[in-house]
């Protein structure tokens, strides 16, 4: 099956690769069904493991998170994006992909410098006055150089690993075509959408392919905190920008991870903790455009108690629609309001098979649960948690762009209470849900809506007329047709359609059988084998469609 979409020999030893992998980490079965049996034995041939009795003791997730580091950069990135997907993976999965680190050893200089050629025209040490050739970080994707401009203005370099972009197409390509096969040939994984997932990864990773659309999304956030100064994003340099190497600001600043540097400085942790937190709620529900990713190593802590966002490869996107969903949603397990939760996820499940009554009652309880809880006490990081099991139990999937909210808010309380063992951090949404729901029920807004509703409704009422005598028009030519589209009686139409084929099959059979056993009596005519040839053929044929039946029946009854 897979083998069939790769058209050149690059493709068909990134297969063999993948499928050697898979079998390293005891996925041969897997690979087997997939239809890339051809590809696992050439891996048998050439696969030397001998970390038997280690691959023994480690668990499903940690074989799938070690499979997916040895794939290479598509495959940890298609990681990373799972892990926050916490609505469709247990929190051992979810634990495991968030192991998942972007960071691998850096292209060779030459290489590099050679594609920083071919960008800016000129040699790297023509546009910056110091270059260091040395990375300060390399992802999978890119690398970070530390430069400096003639003016002394300290900045990063971000160039893109030269090559990288064939690569992931193939694997993109593989992973397309994976999903296909996963929802047909594995049922049980159906509920996971794997072509949706691999349709939503594929857009972000050729975003974040292109470098210059993290300086966009950069450039976005910080015109939304142009009035905020504790809040820093790099600035860009456009000159030098574009699809594989972007040039920013050099923040030199304090991880986030590095606590006691922060005590060091001087820092107010609580403040640092607010302020992190109230500048995540903001990008989420007033922009509708927010840092995807703001784990520790993209936020840093500045002098003045400043917090700093850098890497804005991973933005995600909220329309004003969906940020009244999730604010509803939010606000109903804050305030406790079931019916608005419940309303709020039956939107969600779309054409998905939900019992309403078993989801209140379950929403309900999961209320209950936290009811008495002093808001300053809840911990909404847990809350949804037990959320995402819900989710689980009942088959629910959260929208893709809503999956990455509720991963940035588990990552936004966690890295507050790190902080700030007392943070609230239902007292800081609590204000941003407030006005978001006020917000949407405000007068001005109900008359837009009423407004928008009314010109909808006159535009139908006006063309209605002639939307009339074109139907009328039509069924006194005789052209008017009337389409129904009913998959299940259409399957029945089929079904009964087969069993009037073996009914007649059947009929012709016995005919067969009967008049060649009427001929075998009369004497005279041509002969074979001592028997009359007519009675012979006939028997013949009436033997190839008895087999014809019981094949038949065969195959339907194995669901085919």
């Amino acid at each position: 099956m897979l083998t069939g979409l790769f058209s050149t020999a690059r493709d068909l030893g990134r297969l063999q690769d993948i499928a050697s992998v898979l079998v390293r980490y005891g996925f041969g079965d897997a690979v087997r069904r997939l239809g890339m049996a051809g590809a696992l034995e050439r891996a048998g041939k050439i696969l030397h493991w001998t970390k038997a009795a280690e691959l023994a003791r480690l668990t499903p997730p940690e074989r799938a998170r070690h499979a997916l580091q040895d794939l290479g950069p598509t495959f940890v990135k298609l990681g990373q994006i799972l892990a926050t997907r916490v609505d469709l993976f247990a929190p051992e999965w979810i634990e495991e992909f968030e192991k998942l680190q972007d960071r691998a050893p850096p292209a060779a200089f030459g290489e590099v410098r050679a594609q920083m050629f071919q960008d800016l025209g000129v040699a790297p040490e023509d546009v910056f006055m110091k270059f260091d050739s040395d990375p300060i970080a390399a992802g999978s994707i890119a690398q970070v150089h530390r430069a400096q401009l003639a003016d002394g203005t300290q900045i990063a370099v971000k160039v893109r690993r030269p090559g990288i972009r064939p690569i992931v197409e193939a694997d993109l390509r593989l992973l397309a075509r994976l999903a296909e096969i996963l929802e047909t040939e594995f049922p049980t994984l159906a509920h996971f959408r794997p072509r949706e997932v691999v349709r939503q990864f594929t857009l972000t990773l050729r975003r974040e392919l292109d470098l210059a659309a993290e300086c966009r999304n950069a450039e976005r956030v910080a015109q939304s905190f142009r009035e905020r100064p504790e809040i820093a994003v790099p600035k860009v340099w456009w000159d030098w920008t574009g699809e594989r190497m972007n040039v920013q600001a050099y923040i030199d600043g304090i991880p986030s991870r590095d606590l006691e540097a922060v005590d060091r400085a001087g820092l107010d942790r609580r403040v640092l903790a607010r302020r992190g937190a109230q500048a995540v709620l903001k990008m989420v529900i007033e922009d509708g455009f927010f840092h995807a990713d703001p784990h520790p190593g993209n936020v840093f802590y500045l002098p003045g108690n400043r917090v700093a966002f850098i890497d804005f490869g991973m933005a995600g996107h909220l329309s004003e629609r969906r940020r009244d969903e999730l604010s509803e949603l939010l606000n109903g397990l804050v305030e406790r309001d079931s019916e608005s939760v419940v309303d709020v996820l039956l939107d969600w499940a779309g054409a998905a098979q939900v019992d309403p009554e078993k989801l209140t009652i379950d929403v309900d309880g999961f209320i209950d649960r936290y009811h008495g809880v002093p808001l300053n006490q809840l911990k909404v990081g847990e809350m949804l948690a037990d959320m995402t099991v819900l989710l689980r139990d009942h088959e629910l999937v959260l929208p893709p762009d809503l999956a990455l909210v509720l991963k940035v808010c588990v990552t936004l309380e966690a890295t507050g209470r790190e902080l700030d063992p007392d943070f609230d951090m239902a007292g800081e949404a609590a204000p941003f849900l407030r006005a978001a729901v006020l917000a949407r029920r405000g007068p001005a807004v109900l008359a837009k809506r009423g407004w928008r509703a009314l010109t909808a409704a006159l535009e139908i009422f006006a063309e209605l007329p002639q939307d009339l005598r074109r139907i009328l028009r039509s069924a006194r030519s005789g052209r008017l047709q009337v389409h129904v589209d009913l998959t299940r009686l259409s399957r029945f139409g089929n079904q009964l359609d087969r069993a009037a084929s073996r009914l007649t099959a059947g009929v012709v059979t016995a005919a067969l059988i009967i008049g060649s056993s009427i001929v075998m009596t009369i004497e005279g005519g041509p002969a074979l084998l001592g028997l009359p040839l007519f009675g012979l053929l006939g028997f013949l044929c009436a033997a190839a469609g008895s087999l014809w039946l019981l094949y038949s029946i065969w195959r339907s009854g194995r669901g085919e």
